[in-house]
């Protein structure tokens, strides 16, 4: 049953009694398809969901459409019901609107819609933290359509340290390529038809980006000739800024995700729309349970594809180390929070890692390290360290990274994921013969399989990025394999891919 609540305290008080990760959708009501596919994402990756639904007055001018903005409340309720959406925020302006605003870096409101909408970031950003603040949420989920407001409403997480995860989503469109938005229903007749050369323009852009264009004053030059036989179209902006910080690009260099983004008015409907330019090598992400050979396996592959091989899993081993070396308290959250964030951690492009200038790629491997790491990499504030380097790592491209939430956390975006698994006792077995091979201390067989067994227990019911397969990861189940037949499988795959 969904639960509707108007007053915050209600929902706060309903909010207490929930264990499990929690995922967020913002919204204005007029539910479309849109919101439906952030409603089934966080479905997908929580616990529970809620909606928002407020008509946010301030974030709209004086001449603006707030009073005719559509509202369409009967459905919408019976849209989140059928998505199993667990309770509905519907507030009282009186109970969310404060006498203050929320003012967004200048730098990120001087382009695009920014200077179209003066004070609109601001009424959006204040409500945002408003609704983050109440319903506490692990992740919010923001559609990429509104890629302006996303990455400001990112760049308010990140500055204000609040505890949620960002979910950038892909924009969904019609099957004419119109980007799905509440205010299309304002689109009457012919309307329609212009509205689509929007996507039509970015559309261009983009074959002409895959082309080999790197040039924004051309790409744009482009579109503009594209629409200029359509004054039915009355283009406001079309502007090109990194997809993160938003600033303007001249030009889109390798390794950079750029934002091609257009507005402009049908008759007398405002709409928006963008597309990503990126230009950079695969990424290939092997994901899977603990001693399914992804390390091994993503290190032939990364060899035979002419790629960087970045082992994850290492960079939490190594602050694992360094805890047990420092003789902190595995319960003691916050000093490891502290130690981690204090140490330097370098990846080599030849699979050694560093802490602090010391080699420590041997050492990781220990049997003290293994027992532990899981319950160092269950810790948020360590994860969030460490995905970011690790993002910054993969960022150009060209890599092979294995861990356990690579295709569905840290690199989404990856051309090629795969899901790597073995059963527990074949992951015995092979656990077993590494650190007798390694010269290390060797337990026994059943008490490796019952580390495993643990561990897999916590991987997949850690609140944080828990194991699972991503939707699009190709599952391969090692049991009766050799490494060499797993790699041609990997190889064949990325093959068909690209």
């Amino acid at each position: 049953m969904t639960r509707i609540f108007r007053r915050v305290a209600a929902l706060r008080c309903w909010r207490r009694s929930l264990v499990g990760d929690v995922g967020f959708v913002p919204t204005m009501g007029a539910l479309h398809r849109g919101h439906g596919s952030l409603m089934e994402r966080a479905r997908r990756e929580n616990r529970y969901v809620i909606v928002s639904i407020f008509v946010n007055p301030m974030q709209f001018g004086p001449q603006e459409d707030f009073h005719r903005y559509p509202r369409t409340w009967e459905a919408d309720v019976q849209l989140c019901q059928s998505l199993g959406v667990d309770a509905i925020f519907a507030p009282l302006p009186a109970e969310v609107v404060p006498s203050f605003r929320v003012v967004p870096p200048p730098e990120m409101v001087q382009v695009l819609c920014g200077p179209h909408r003066p004070g609109h970031f601001e009424g959006v950003c204040t409500i945002v933290l408003q609704l983050l603040n109440i319903v506490q949420p692990d992740r919010v989920y923001l559609g990429q359509k509104d890629g302006q407001q996303v990455a400001i409403v990112a760049r308010m997480v990140e500055e204000f340290h609040l505890p949620v995860q960002v979910v950038r989503c892909p924009t969904v469109r019609e099957a004419s390529g119109l980007a799905l938005s509440s205010r299309n229903r304002y689109l009457q007749g012919e309307e329609q038809r212009v509205a689509t050369l929007l996507y039509q323009a970015l559309a261009l852009a983009v074959k002409e980006f895959e082309g080999g264009e790197r040039s924004v004053g051309n790409l744009i030059k482009s579109m503009e000739n594209f629409l200029r036989p359509y004054p039915q179209l009355r283009l406001q902006y079309i502007e090109c800024v990194d997809l993160e910080t938003l600033t303007p690009l001249d030009v889109i260099m390798d390794g950079m995700t750029a934002m091609l983004a257009i507005a402009g008015y049908v008759g007398n409907t405002r709409l928006i729309d963008n597309v990503l330019l990126q230009k950079r090598r695969p990424i290939v992400a092997i994901d899977g349970p603990a001693g399914a050979g992804k390390s091994t396996v993503a290190k032939l592959v990364a060899e035979k594809l002419g790629l960087v091989y970045l082992d994850t899993g290492a960079m939490y081993r190594a602050i694992t180390w360094s805890v047990l070396q420092a003789g902190i308290d595995l319960e003691d959250k916050s000093a490891i929070v502290e130690l981690a964030s204090n140490l330097n951690l370098r990846v080599t492009s030849d699979a050694q890692i560093f802490v602090n200038g010391e080699n420590v790629t041997q050492v990781i491997r220990q049997q003290a390290v293994t027992a532990a790491v899981s319950t160092v990499a269950a810790i948020p504030e360590v994860r969030a360290i460490l995905v970011k380097e690790q993002q910054a790592l993969g960022k150009a491209g060209g890599v092979v990274m294995e861990g356990r939430d690579i295709g569905t956390h840290v690199f989404p975006q990856a051309e090629v994921k795969i899901f790597l698994t073995a059963s527990v006792a074949e992951r015995a077995r092979r656990r077993q013969r590494d650190l007798q091979q390694r010269q290390l201390e060797v337990p026994d067989l059943a008490e490796i399989q019952k580390s495993i067994e643990e561990r897999d227990y916590k991987d997949m019911h850690r609140p944080i990025s828990p194991l699972r397969q991503a939707e699009d990861a190709i599952r391969i189940d090692t049991d009766g394999m050799t490494i060499e037949e797993v790699v041609d499988k990997i190889i064949s795959l990325w093959q068909e891919r690209l």
